[in-house]
């Protein structure tokens, strides 16, 4: 018997190996456990949504902004201390380089096609979250670059928050300012944005 098996041989199973993968899928899937590709697509909708939101509160508030305050004189918040005033600001956020409007709108559109491509890699919620505050405020200033005065590419970006001995910013820059210390705290606590922990 045992020379016939080993004359006949035994017959391949060329499919164990991926039967073997759906059925351990599957039983993620019975008990509630989300696989790795599923996962990716929750934080790539996180992303967008966050993404979104800024993007359209920034736009709705310049819309205000500029319908109601613009030419106007400015509206005290808290005093002296937080007014909202309507400037038109051609250089970076909060005023920053006013001479290099194109090369900001060259950067902010770099920075959108930079996070579009490291989405398909992005398993962690917190870095969803950051970088859709990047895109939604980099998105934000950049209609802003495009359809605004004096031209395309070199339009002037609206601002309008108005602090006490600070710069004037809008929505779009505080929500690239936040994304951005985001992404410094979860870079010092190890968290890369496919999920995983590395300790130096």
């Amino acid at each position: 018997m045992a020379e016939a098996e080993s004359i006949i041989g035994t017959p391949d199973i060329p499919d164990a190996e991926g039967a073997a993968e759906d059925g351990a899928a599957d039983r993620a899937d019975d008990r509630g456990e989300e696989t790795a590709p599923g996962r990716g697509k929750r934080r790539i909708m996180v992303l967008f949504a966050v993404a979104v939101f800024a993007y359209l509160i920034d736009l709705i508030s310049k819309m205000l902004v500029v319908a109601k305050l613009e030419h106007h004189a400015p509206v005290e918040i808290f005093g002296d201390w937080l007014q909202l005033s309507a400037i038109r600001n051609a250089g970076a956020a909060f005023g920053i380089g006013e001479a290099y409007t194109v090369i900001f709108t060259c950067i902010a559109a770099t920075v959108i096609v930079v996070i579009a491509r490291l989405a398909r890699k992005l398993y962690s919620l917190p870095w969803a979250i950051a970088l859709g505050l990047l895109l939604g405020g980099a998105l934000g200033n950049l209609t802003d670059r495009i359809f605004r005065a004096p031209g395309t590419f070199q339009g002037a970006v609206v601002d309008f928050i108005a602090p006490a001995h600070f710069a004037v910013f809008n929505l779009a820059d505080s929500a690239i300012c936040c994304g951005g210390v985001l992404i410094v705290i979860l870079s010092f606590k190890g968290l890369d944005p496919d999920g995983t922990v590395h300790k130096d």
